[in-house]
């Protein structure tokens, strides 16, 4: 049965203390965003190299039924530009390796800059071959690569396009496999402002749609930088099961559970710096 997931963009943020994780320790909140959404995309993954050792960890500490989505390293879309990428693609796949079943989905996303190119992404397209137990999504960030020409080389590879929506780039409405997969990187300010509750309607619509033609759906919200993305997950979530829209989460430093779902499991509230280490989950220095 084709299934939608609902989820955002890394979860190592200090900002969500106030909207998800309170006085829990850094090393829990894994564990608290993992019970609260249904996937979660990792984007450490293309900033750095990720230990096995680190994916083998996440897989533990997440629970049955949960998925991951990985973003692809930028050295194959960024400095290599989808060329003689094979060795690339295969030393994130064994890295990845441990997480097994629970990961879902591989995103690449391209450079704005980053024209057209049809002997590049042939060149890509049959490199990914050597990672054919998972399923790959593109997100095109230059309006010349929306033609029928790549369309029709991403239906034959079985890979999707990332639909994509922020102010500053194009988004492309082509669905070109059984998987479609939904970047919300903030409709008018870009990793920050909030989804109206209109603008998230369409996207269930468009969801419902989908899962009707017999596609799995990846929602991802990337607009963090004000918290919105917890908020936004869970209110497409609470429409597309049909539940009553969740009050805005917000943390209580209480003494008492607190949650930004009704679906999280709830635990106690322990005090930790505010600071948070750094992480292989966490968006780095350029935001992309």
């Amino acid at each position: 049965m084709p299934q939608a997931w609902v989820g955002t963009s890394g979860w190592v943020y200090a900002g969500w203390r106030e909207h998800l994780y309170a006085d829990a320790p850094v090393r829990r909140w894994l564990e608290i965003a993992s019970r609260t959404f249904d996937a979660l995309e990792i984007n450490g993954s293309f900033y750095t190299q990720i230990k096995p050792e680190t994916y083998a960890r996440w897989a533990r500490e997440t629970p049955d039924g949960f998925r991951f989505a990985l973003k692809g390293h930028r050295f194959v879309t960024h400095y290599k530009r989808l060329r003689d990428a094979g060795d690339s693609i295969a030393r994130l796949r064994d890295q990845a390796s441990p997480l097994g079943e629970k990961l879902a989905a591989v995103v690449w996303q391209l450079p704005a800059r980053f024209e057209l190119d049809l002997a590049r992404l042939d060149d890509f397209l049959g490199a990914l071959g050597c990672w054919a137990g998972a399923r790959h999504a593109l997100e095109l960030r230059h309006r010349s690569w929306f033609v029928p020409a790549v369309a029709d080389r991403l239906r034959e590879a079985r890979v999707a396009v990332c639909l994509s929506d922020a102010p500053d780039f194009p988004m492309w409405r082509e669905v070109t496999a059984d998987l479609v997969y939904v970047r919300l990187h903030g409709h008018t300010r870009k990793y920050a402002s909030q989804y109206s509750a209109a603008h998230l309607a369409r996207w269930a619509d468009d969801t419902r749609r989908w899962l009707a033609e017999g596609r799995d759906v990846h929602v991802y919200f990337d607009n963090d930088g004000e918290g919105h993305a917890v908020h936004d997950a869970l209110m497409l979530r609470a429409m597309l099961d049909g539940s009553p829209a969740p009050a805005r989460p917000r943390a209580v430093r209480s003494g008492r559970p607190v949650s930004g779902s009704s679906r999280a499991s709830p635990w106690r509230p322990r005090s930790a710096s505010s600071r948070a280490p750094a992480s292989s989950a966490h968006r780095r220095t350029a935001r992309t």
